[in-house]
């Protein structure tokens, strides 16, 4: 996801049947124990994943813009707002969070990614432990798309060479035994265009096969774990056919749209939910405060409506903004319109 750039403009199952009666959704007290429909939101950690152009070269923008928009050496993740969302995300009765990990952890495989105030993994375990025993399952996200992988440092100069799929594939395999094999793994993988690299320093855009071998490599790794991979879909928008063709079914799917009309005979991101679900892909569609606040609301509703429930494994949050007392009210707000749909709407 471009957060300084193009979604950051975006203009605009008996559980199932369980949340329709207003009742709250069943938690995963301890790892293995998964809930049936999936009532999540994506939190950031690490956050290197929006310009490869350092803050020190973006002194004309404002303080929040280049939080937003500019790699930085150091962890920008506040432990407290963390704790305050998560503990609100109990409350709500939501039971997974996608952890945006990027430059975060202190991986032993590549120590080099780390910057100041990365977490040792001991310490990262202990909050994966914690999240699980408040009934959130942890899932890890890694985004390899070549839009969002500042976080890779010079590996993301590297992309396509053996030295890369080595990195990438070192990382996978460190970040499922880290979780303990989890059940998703988000690659991220979106937003791979010229145009959401517009500010950066370096861009890479990988086309045609290569952006296939490139992606199906990853579904390999992860699948050779024994773990699902999960991905935003806006690969579709443009390459429908392509798309459906050769995308594995074995792919979890978050489509993502943040306006407030859903009308899929005028825009191609609100078809493509009908779409993938004609097509037989699980998904979970991913709904946004970023643009306004009815978009999570609308997004539920029209998905319920019009997706097939074996087909519709939940839905995502994703409110882009970081970790930090700056957006803390924000994220607050994002967990309490989820709060508002698992109660009946």
């Amino acid at each position: 996801m471009n957060k300084g750039l193009s979604r950051r403009t975006f203009v605009g199952t008996g559980m199932a049947a369980a949340v329709a009666a207003g009742a709250l959704p069943k938690s995963a007290g301890a790892q293995g124990a998964f809930p049936a429909f999936i009532w999540g939101a994506l939190l950031h950690m690490g956050t290197n994943m929006w310009s490869d152009v350092p803050v020190k070269e973006w002194g004309a923008l404002t303080p929040e813009q280049l939080l937003l928009v500019c790699q930085a050496d150091h962890l920008r993740f506040d432990e407290t707002v963390w704790q305050t969302l998560t503990q609100r995300m109990k409350t709500a009765g939501m039971n997974l969070v996608v952890i945006d990990l990027g430059e975060a952890l202190q991986y032993q495989s590549h120590p080099e990614l780390a910057v100041k105030g990365s977490w040792p993994i001991d310490k990262f375990r202990a909050e994966l432990a914690r999240l699980r025993a408040m009934g959130l399952e942890p899932i890890p996200k890694l985004n390899f798309s070549t839009a969002h992988d500042t976080w890779l440092k010079e590996y993301g100069r590297q992309v396509s060479t053996p030295v890369y799929y080595k990195v990438c594939a070192d990382m996978i395999r460190e970040v499922c035994a880290i979780f303990g094999k989890p059940r998703f793994f988000h690659l991220g993988y979106d937003e791979e265009t010229a145009g959401n690299q517009s500010q950066y320093s370096y861009a890479v855009v990988r086309q045609g096969e290569l952006w296939w071998h490139d992606f199906l490599f990853f579904v390999k790794e992860l699948e050779g774990q024994g773990v699902r991979p999960w991905i935003w879909s806006d690969y579709y928008w443009n390459r429908p056919e392509e798309f459906l063709n050769r995308m594995p079914k074995s792919v979890l799917q978050s489509n993502w749209y943040y306006g407030a009309a859903f009308e899929p005979e005028k825009e191609k991101c609100v078809k493509a939910y009908l779409d993938l679900d004609k097509a037989g892909f699980d998904q979970v569609p991913t709904g946004s405060n970023w643009s306004n606040d009815v978009n999570f609301k609308c997004t539920v509703g029209f998905c319920k409506k019009n997706l097939a429930p074996e087909r519709l494994k939940g839905f995502l949050m994703a409110p882009w903004f970081f970790t930090l007392k700056e957006w803390q009210e924000k994220n607050l707000q994002a967990i309490a319109q989820v709060e508002e749909m698992i109660r009946g709407g």
